[in-house]
């Protein structure tokens, strides 16, 4: 077997890829590095040659690599270069610090696979002359140029270089200041400095072993500046961990050795939690409990997430740790936790991403220009606080959530209290009011004496100390031991200081301890937040939807399906789960994961999956039943303990031990050893691997291995020509670019990828408004009688949130200059100043009144007056901070109005004002996107929304009323004085008195929500108080509604039922423009009033299915999740309410025409009978009955004499209405119509063929009323009003 062939067959199952060294090419010599020098607070390009040459960034080159290639993951030179040193090279002096620094990177590919970086930084000295000279002369330009052009006391700015990183190792304010003042006194000189420059040793890998990667490097680095040779060439040990040290199998440790110690690390079983080896405890140190639940809950909603911090471990430790605690869903977006500066365009994107910022000494929050922070969470990791968006929903039982982790934390002795409060985008300072040096103190303090990491306290440590140094001091507390005295305090010392000592020994190193210390505590943490996701999900699988026969059929019609019942998911669950969770089912990563276990039917499972699965059928073991699994009630992880012993079992037996380092075979005089610099390693020998390796041979021929390759292959062939073209296509847009090529960043690549962003935007634009418009029509078929119900109110308002951040997005992209959190509210204002000014110009000029306007202008200046108004006011809405709030409800706004998609068509008609805020490559500069995206949100008209009205529920609303009389037979004024009282869903106006003779009126109420109800009456003074009213009309002035309420009764005394006040249900209107084109789609209009019209004697099968179908429509209504019932008075009162229906069924047969005498009335069949019940009962004729039939008799005369001596004149039909509504509310009904029946007066009143009296419908009515019993039916104060029963 050959050299090259050893390499790529064992590739595959080797512990690291490639060893790179990258640092300073001395034939090209210093090369600025413009990219890297650019500031991220101002990241338009910057002169680097502003800064004194020391604090320049040069470019760095990979100076070798070894092997040259592996197969399956070939070497980005340009990526790794850029990964390994974000900044270039940086260039120190003999008076500068110069520890070492560590952090680590990660290469995502377009499959989503993941490579790991290690890099271990330090600094070597300059040994070429060219370059001593050139820095020199720099320098020498430098002072000189600063000389002339500013003060001298401005030369000493910074005191801090470009590469000033962990916050452990920040020089203390006196030395940062000595420092200082000595380079400001003089400049860098050849003959009296020593030159140093940063070198990075990398390893890369395809799994992440940090800490053993960690220790081999800097062994490797402590190798080379020890005063001693190390035992054998460098080559020999990187040859080693290249070729001869395997991953560790699943499930198994394993140990290999370094230059001095040997190092043991272990990976989990097939059915554990997939390896993490960053440190959670640091990100919780780092951030706080709450601050880190809180960015999780951002990462899980697929928010924008900006991690920022000095250090770029941290940004790695935070951003891998956030996205272990995923599991088993996975981040399917933008993942650059480490973004270096060449690609700093890359926060102007318009997706959802998790990036890492790396952040200067000194610098302010407020100062950090972003593109867009609609939609971000802004973690700023050195000074421990977080930014969330706005409308962020919490995790669901956070508060229990958070106990159980601190709990874990405090029993590693880590604090659970880090961090500061996180802030949201309504605070009006974004800065954190502790400097960040003070912040720095502090930090370093509380790890080093408050005994979160396990330390003693300072001062405790230095009384131990003081106790067992002094004889003295030893041979008293001996004494006072002798008389019984004990001193507590000092014996807990020594307990701690032996326990310590204890626990390190066992034949492990220091090292090795911490190392299980953070494995232990890291597998619980992710336990805990595992065992979250096991009891939210436990059903998941019951609402899965697998409609497609084969796999090829499933990814040709992916886009077109729907995978996941979300809609009875949602009703399943808690009612506290219901925020958090209708918005993270709507994510691309939620849709994967049931793309996933949709696809485990025809081939094997995804590993996250079936571990997941696994844990499921397992909870499922112990729980017989799902009711403890669905129930809001916590329930705490409680397999702890189990998945630490593993660990611990595997790191202290180990299974597998590498081949130890050896003599390679070189020649002679390489590998030669100078204290304090990197040798050159020899190409020859690390470039191919070990010619014959059993360990090679093995692992690659086993026949288990060969099979499961060639199913691999299989595999990657079919998805080639399937997965790619459908699947990749289905999903959202950061999936196609979740890594930005780090290889290539010429203009046209860039351009290549903001065109994607733009085809992306587009794309989900489609997909939102579809899916809005269907699942909306949808639910309105359902209320026309056809299908099922799949969208609720929550799931709408998900929807429409999600259609916000989405304009928020394309706002943001391309923008010039970011001003303001919102883009959107930004170009609003812009247009608003900019059509002010026109309007002002047009005043101001002489001869403009004398100009004939088109109608097409003047239509344009109609809409323009529409768009300045609804700004207007939303602009005055007090209960709105900030600018994403007032974008968000101008955006509700308008799409309750119907008018979004005209709005923004003339917001973008300005082209002018585009061009001047938008690059040429920003989506709203792209006309033909621009025009179907327009298009798109145009379909949204067809259907009704009430966006604005039912989250704004506190706002004051101006209506207007209109009463309408029927001017042919009545008066169109009265003498008496009206009154009016309008109600909606969320409250009522109170009554209003109407000015006589004033048929309008307008009045400001807080928000009634949709209207439901009017009270309309008056008080029947003067010669003429009869009024006849056709309707009532009410707008309301904001969103443009307008309800009309059908009357067509008389008021007043001695007419008609001789009411004086009516209580008219309302339906919506529909604007004449929409009568035509969206008859066949608009909202189902509300139940109206009832009027005479409905005396109309219908037969008495059509009044027996009107009865069945109000009492089924009510029954309905409270099997409608709570908040989205709406209001109950229609389904009893409207026009097809229960109230009409038993109306029919009482006038049928009725006798009321009598000739020469007054109408009769259903209410006076009651009272008559209710009359004769109280006499014979008077009389003793009642005696003989029955108990239960007795209360039925009191019940009944006690409503009718409550209703009748109410001071409202409701009239005969409203008390009868009053009395079917308590009757049901009550559950009254099915006993009261026995005794109306039975009663004599029912020959006198109905005719023989009366439904009344028949006994067989009786007594189906009764058995349907019945129904109503298992219902809590609430009724509205404008019915009730006056009634104490």
């Amino acid at each position: 077997m050959s050299g090259s062939s050893a390499v790529s067959c064992s590739a595959p199952c080797r512990f690291a890829h490639y060893f790179v060294i990258c640092g300073i090419d001395t034939e090209t010599g210093l090369e600025p590095d413009d990219l890297a020098g650019r500031n991220s607070q101002n990241y338009k390009t910057r002169e680097n040659f502003e800064q004194s040459p020391l604090k320049r960034t040069f470019k760095s080159k990979v100076l070798a690599h070894y092997p040259e290639n592996v197969i399956g993951n070939p070497f980005d030179q340009d990526a790794v270069n850029m990964l390994c040193m974000p900044k270039g090279l940086s260039f120190r002096t003999q008076a500068d610090q110069r520890q070492p620094q560590f952090h680590s990177f990660i290469i995502t590919k377009e499959d989503g696979s993941r490579t790991y970086g290690f890099v271990h930084t330090f600094y070597e000295e300059v040994t070429s002359p060219q370059i001593c000279s050139a820095m020199q002369t720099l320098y020498q330009m430098h002072n000189a140029e600063h000389a002339s052009d500013n003060p001298p006391s401005s030369s000493s700015s910074s005191s801090m270089d470009s590469l000033a990183s962990s916050l452990d190792e920040v020089d203390s304010p006196t030395s940062s200041s000595s420092l200082s003042s000595c380079r400001a006194a003089g400049s860098y000189d050849t003959s009296r400095d020593t030159l140093y420059v940063s070198k990075a040793l990398c390893l890369i890998t395809p799994m992440p072993f940090m800490h053993a990667c960690r220790r081999f490097l800097s062994q490797l680095h402590k190798a080379v500046t020890a005063a001693t040779a190390p035992p054998l060439p460098l080559e020999s040990y990187i040859h080693n961990i290249l070729y001869e040290v395997p991953l560790p199998a699943p499930g198994r440790s394993l140990k290999f050795h370094s230059v001095y110690e040997p190092i043991v690390c272990q990976r989990p079983g097939l059915g554990e939690l997939p390896l993490a080896d960053f440190p959670l405890a640091e990100a919780f140190s780092l951030l706080g409990v709450e601050n880190l639940v809180q960015v999780f809950t951002c990462t899980l909603l697929e928010m924008q997430i900006l991690l920022y911090s000095q250090d770029y471990q941290r940004l790695m430790t935070v951003a891998e740790g956030i996205t272990t605690l995923l599991f088993p869903f996975q981040w399917q977006h933008v993942y650059v936790p480490i973004l270096p500066a060449s690609l700093l365009h890359f926060l102007d994107a318009p997706v959802p991403y998790l990036m890492g910022l790396q952040s200067k000494e000194g610098t302010d929050r407020s100062k950090l220009e972003l593109p867009q922070e609609a939609n971000l969470c802004f973690v700023d990791i050195d000074n421990h606080y977080i930014e969330l968006p706005e409308d962020f929903p919490q995790f669901p039982n956070k508060t229990e959530f958070i106990q159980e982790l601190s709990e874990v934390l405090l029993s590693f002795g880590i604090s659970a209290n880090g961090g500061a409060p996180s802030r949201t985008r309504n605070s009006p300072g974004s800065t954190p009011s502790t400097p960040s040096r003070e912040c720095k103190t502090v930090t370093l303090w509380q790890l080093e004496d408050d005994g979160r990491n396990g330390n003693l306290a300072g001062e405790e440590l230095s009384v131990l100390e003081l106790l067992q140094g002094n004889t003295t001091l030893e041979r008293l507390q001996a004494l006072t031991k002798r008389t019984g005295v004990t001193v507590a305090h000092v014996d807990a010392l020594r307990a701690g200081i032996k326990a310590q000592r204890a626990e390190g020994h066992g034949g492990r190193t220091v090292a090795e301890e911490e190392e299980l210390r953070h494995a232990k505590l890291n597998v619980q943490l992710r336990e805990v937040f595992a065992s979250r996701f096991t009891a939210m999900f436990a059903d998941y699988e019951a609402f899965v939807i697998q409609s497609a026969p084969d796999l090829e059929s499933w990814l040709t019609n992916r886009e077109q399906m729907h995978n996941f019942d979300k809609a009875s998911f949602l009703s399943d669950q808690p009612e506290p789960y219901l925020p958090f969770l209708s918005h993270f089912i709507e994510t691309q990563m939620f849709a994967t994961f049931i793309d996933n276990k949709i696809m485990s039917q025809w081939e094997e499972k995804e590993p996250l999956l079936h571990v997941f699965d696994a844990r499921i059928d397992k909870a499922r073991l112990y729980n017989v039943r799902a009711p403890s699994l669905r129930s809001s009630n916590y329930q705490r992880c409680s397999n702890l303990k189990e998945c630490a012993q593993a660990i611990e079992q595997r790191l202290m037996k180990i299974n597998h031990t590498a081949i130890h380092p050896h003599l390679l075979d070189m020649k002679i005089g390489q590998g030669k050893y100078m204290q304090g610099s990197f040798p050159k390693l020899q190409a020859d020998v690390l470039n191919t691997g070990p010619a014959s390796n059993k360990w090679s041979h093995r692992m690659t021929t086993t026949p288990r291995k060969k099979d499961r390759h060639r199913q691999q292959t299989e595999h990657l062939n079919l998805e080639n020509d399937l997965k790619e073209k459908y699947m990749q296509e289905a999903r959202s847009l950061g999936k196609n670019i979740r890594q930005p090529k780090l290889s290539d960043l010429s203009p046209a690549v860039i351009a290549q990828t903001n065109w994607k962003f733009v085809e992306g935007l587009l794309k989900e634009c489609r997909l939102k408004t579809k899916r809005m418009l269907v699942e909306k029509m949808g639910r309105e078929a359902v209320e026309l009688g056809h299908g099922e119900a799949n969208i609720t109110g929550l799931e709408e308002n998900t929807l429409i949130a999600s259609l916000c951040d989405l304009l928020e997005r394309i706002w943001s992209h391309g923008l010039q200059v970011k001003q303001g959190k919102s883009a959107l509210w930004s170009h609003l204002l812009h247009y608003q100043a900019r059509e002010e000014n026109l309007e002002q110009q047009q005043a101001e000029s002489p001869g403009n009144t004398h100009k004939s306007w088109s109608l097409m202008h003047i239509s344009e200046c109609v809409n323009i007056s529409i768009i300045l108004s609804l700004f207007r006011h939303i602009q005055s809405m007090s209960e709105i901070k900030t600018d994403v709030g007032r974008a968000r409800a101008w955006i509700r706004l308008s799409l309750e109005k119907k008018l979004l998609s005209q709005h923004l068509k003339q917001l973008l008609s300005r082209q002018t004002l585009t061009k001047k805020l938008y690059k040429r490559y920003a989506f709203l500069r792209c006309e033909e996107e621009k025009e179907q995206f327009l298009f798109h949100l145009l379909s949204l008209n067809a259907v009704d929304y009430f966006c604005f009205t039912s989250v704004f529920t506190t706002i004051m609303i101006p209506y207007r009323v209109v009463i309408i009389p029927i001017k042919k037979l009545s008066n169109a004024m009265t003498t008496s004085n009206p009154w009016v009282c309008v109600s909606g869903e969320l409250g009522d106006s109170g009554i209003m008195q109407i000015p006589k003779n004033v048929l309008e009126m307008t009045f400001d109420c807080q928000n009634l929500g949709k209207l439901t109800t009017v009270q309309l009456g008056h008080d029947n003074a003067g010669l003429l108080a009869k009024w006849l009213v056709d309707c009532v009309m009410v707008r309301n002035e904001i969103t443009g509604h307008t309800y009309r309420f059908p009357c067509g009764r008389w008021l007043g005394k001695g007419v008609d039922d001789g009411s004086l006040e009516r209580v008219l249900i309302g339906e919506l209107v529909v604007p004449s423009g929409e009568e035509e084109s969206g008859r066949g789609w608009r909202t189902p209009p509300l139940q109206r009033s009832p009027t005479q019209t409905r005396r109309i004697k219908p037969t008495s099968a059509q009044i027996q299915e009107a009865i069945g179908e109000a009492v089924n429509s009510i029954i309905k209504h409270f099997h409608k999740p709570e908040k989205e019932r709406g209001s109950l008075t229609i389904l009893l009162c409207g026009e097809n309410s229960l109230v009409a229906a038993l109306e029919q069924f009482f006038y049928h047969g009725f006798k009321s025409a009598r000739l020469f005498q007054k109408t009769m009335f259903v209410w006076d069949f009651v009272e008559k009978a209710v009359a004769y019940m109280e006499s014979a009962d008077q009389m003793g004729d009642l005696q003989e009955t029955t108990e239960h039939l007795g209360m039925s008799c009191q019940s009944l005369y006690r409503y009718v004499s409550a209703i009748n001596s109410t001071p409202r004149n409701i009239g005969k039909d409203g008390k009868f209405q009053l009395l079917v509504c308590l009757g049901a509310r009550d559950r009254l009904l099915p006993q009261w119509l026995p005794l109306l029946v039975e009663c004599p007066v029912i020959l006198q009143m109905y005719e023989d063929t009366a439904l009344l009296r028949d006994r067989t419908p009786v007594h189906a009515l009764i058995a349907v009323l019945e129904t109503l019993h298992d219902f809590p039916i609430t009724l509205e104060s404008s019915l009730v009003k006056g009634i104490d029963l």
